[in-house]
């Protein structure tokens, strides 16, 4: 057995009913967003009710949500989980378009990133939300 299973590690959930938009997220923040970072393991959802069902249980250290997913976006839920869920996580929201980012005022999302996603913005703003969780928590 390696050594490095007990170092920390981070997690991030991202949630899209697109499994392309879920994978370009996990390709661009990669096994970590930045070297001052641990690595991350990555928790992907497609449905509201299981993104509720992860932060339910705690542990997750950033939220990446398609704001453009469908039945239930990404602003709708941020906002849901800002006001419902108890210490939740930070919220990096996925966008349409530019324009789009005065929805994360109202969603009270941390950070935003407008669609079609540059893996450099989605990188540094999902390592700008985590390092103070990284800092919190000891990694």
């Amino acid at each position: 057995m390696s050594s490095h299973a007990a170092e920390p590690r981070l997690t991030v959930l991202i949630y899209s009913d697109d499994a392309n938009v879920r994978s370009t997220v996990r390709a661009a923040m990669g096994r970590r967003p930045a070297v001052d970072l641990p690595f991350v393991d990555y928790i992907e959802c497609a449905t509201e009710p299981m993104v509720i069902r992860y932060l339910d249980k705690g542990g997750i250290d950033l939220a990446v949500l398609d704001g453009e997913a469908v039945p239930s976006g990404g602003m709708g839920i941020a906002r849901r989980m800002k006001t419902e869920i108890f210490n939740a996580p930070p919220v990096l929201l996925l966008t349409g378009r530019p324009q789009d980012a005065w929805l994360a005022t109202w969603s009270q999302a941390e950070a935003v990133v407008p669609h079609p996603l540059d893996p450099v913005l989605v990188a540094e703003a999902a390592a700008a939300l985590l390092r103070p969780r990284a800092a919190l928590t000891g990694h």
